[in-house]
C-alpha cells in the first residue's frame, strides 16, 4: 500500500454495486466510480446480487452472470476504463445485500467502494441505508454517493 500512495494511486481496485433492474438510476455512482478509476487507471468490478431463482431479469445464474458481464463490458467502453462484473447469489438478496457486497469485496481484492445512497429520512434513524451498513462494516474505504 505504501508504493501505491508513493506512486499516487490510494487504490487497486473500485467495486461499485449495482442492481441490474435499476441501474438507470445509479448513473451519478456509476460515473463517479468510473471517474475515480479512469483518473489512475484503476479497474472497475460492478457486483450484483440476485437470487438463485429465475426472474424477470434472468432465469439462471449464467444468464444472469452474461448480463452483468455485458452491462460491465458497456459501462468500460463508456468510460474508457476497464470493467468486469462479478455476481453474488442469495436466498435474500434483501435481506442479504450488505454481506453480500461485503463478501464481493474480499473475494475480489476491491479496497475501495463506491455506491449509491439515498437522502435520509426519519425511518433511517431507526434502520440504517444499505450504504450505511456497509460502510459502517468494511474495512475498505466506501464512498457513498447520493
Amino acid at each position: 500500500m505504501l508504493e501505491q500512495i508513493l506512486e499516487g494511486h490510494l487504490f487497486t481496485k473500485i467495486l461499485v454495486p449495482i442492481d441490474l433492474a435499476h441501474a438507470d438510476k445509479l448513473e451519478k455512482a456509476i460515473s463517479a466510480g468510473a471517474h475515480l478509476a479512469k483518473t489512475d487507471s484503476i479497474p472497475v468490478v460492478f457486483v450484483a446480487v440476485t437470487s438463485n431463482t429465475p426472474s424477470a431479469l434472468a432465469h439462471t445464474p449464467d444468464e444472469f452472470r452474461e448480463k452483468l458481464a455485458a452491462f460491465a463490458a458497456a459501462e468500460g467502453q463508456k468510460h474508457g476504463i476497464e470493467a468486469s462484473g462479478h455476481a453474488e447469489f442469495s436466498h435474500d438478496p434483501a435481506v442479504d445485500l450488505e454481506h453480500a457486497i461485503l463478501k464481493a469485496v474480499h473475494e475480489t481484492g476491491a479496497d475501495l467502494v463506491v455506491m449509491a445512497t439515498h437522502i435520509p429520512n426519519v425511518p433511517d434513524h431507526f434502520w440504517p441505508s444499505n450504504g450505511g451498513r456497509v460502510a459502517s462494516h468494511a474495512d475498505v474505504s466506501v464512498f457513498l454517493v447520493r
